[in-house]
């Protein structure tokens, strides 16, 4: 349900003065709207005042990214995974990781197969929410699908994981003809958001891996994300739904009132000895759709067998002494860069 603040209420969210809020008013263009205005003074979404303190760093909360290609195939789960990692083990961040695509590739670098099995048999994974959300019934226990401290890295602390499931392959046509509920309260949107929102702002960072298409699910994680990351191969095929990424955010931004900042696009796969990814990192560069990541990830095998779940002592080990750690950690440093100024 939404809820209405006024400026003495911001003031005391954001641990200031009625007047610092006045100022903030004036000064910025883009301070939220006011909903309502009556007697007794403006009113405000209270969402979009969170939101936009916690943009312009007035008060602290989760920043949250959504990664997301039309395309798979792509290495948009092992960019995640790897800036999860990064985070978490070299930076000391909490760092939360949810899983929307129904592969779960994401899920079983961080569980493993034989751990997923178990939570998914046991219905502690994403398909019980939205399941719930189309049949009206309470089964999904998010305590118990919050798993802690995951990763196979041993020196990585503080990463934790909501799992996917193979069977939300059969949901994602589905959500759109959720019940509306009492006072046409349920959004297909929303469903995530609802789930999360008593502790998701308990993490430094949550990392949200988006299935590779613009539906009800993908949608999810853009409604709670401050911004998203686009990994791309710099070929044709991976790169041709790029305007069409950014567009539908824009449009679904627009509609729900919340600025989602395109962060960038990060080129994946990288073949220098190729000119057509050559060109293309070209015209990549020239930002016309989007800025471009300066760190580049190279196509090696060692960071496919990242994707392998089993114990390791160090993120260096996990991926590779040829460069790969050195440009996970040059990411994480430029995505740190954007969210945290």
């Amino acid at each position: 349900m939404q809820e209405f603040v006024g400026l003495s209420e911001i003031a005391v969210i954001a641990e200031t003065s009625t007047q610092t809020v006045n100022n903030w008013k004036r000064r910025y263009k883009d301070f939220p709207k006011p909903i309502a205005q009556v007697k007794a003074g403006e009113f405000y979404d209270k969402e979009q005042v969170i939101n936009w303190l916690k943009r312009r760093g007035k008060i602290m909360g989760a920043k949250t990214i959504a990664f997301i290609n039309l395309k798979g195939g792509v290495a948009k789960t092992t960019t995640t995974v790897g800036l999860a990692t990064l985070l978490a083990g070299t930076y000391g961040k909490k760092v939360l990781v949810i899983d929307l695509d129904p592969q779960t590739n994401c899920t079983t670098m961080l569980i493993g197969e034989e751990k997923w099995q178990d939570l998914n048999r046991e219905g502690h994974t994403l398909y019980t929410l939205f399941k719930d959300a189309l049949s009206e019934t309470d089964d999904f226990d998010i305590v118990a699908a919050l798993q802690k401290n995951v990763s196979n890295i041993r020196d990585v602390k503080n990463l934790d994981l909501i799992p996917s499931s193979l069977d939300m392959v059969d949901l994602q046509d589905k959500i759109a003809s959720i019940p509306q509920g009492q006072f046409y309260s349920n959004n297909p949107t929303e469903i995530i958001k609802r789930a999360v929102r008593d502790f998701k702002n308990d993490y430094d960072y949550v990392l949200i891996d988006c299935p590779p298409n613009m539906g009800l699910i993908t949608l999810n994680g853009l409604r709670i994300a401050d911004g998203y990351i686009i990994p791309t191969i710099p070929d044709v095929l991976s790169t041709y739904g790029i305007p069409q990424i950014i567009n539908r955010v824009s449009k679904f931004s627009d509609t729900i009132g919340e600025h989602i900042e395109c962060l960038g696009i990060v080129a994946t796969k990288v073949r220098m000895q190729s000119t057509l990814h050559s060109r293309t990192l070209v015209e990549l560069e020239k930002g016309n759709d989007a800025p471009l990541f300066e760190t580049i990830f190279y196509e090696n095998n060692q960071m496919g067998e990242a994707a392998e779940y089993q114990a390791i002592n160090t993120l260096r080990q996990k991926w590779g002494y040829q460069g790969q750690y050195d440009r996970l950690e040059s990411f994480a440093r430029e995505v740190m860069t954007k969210m945290e100024g």
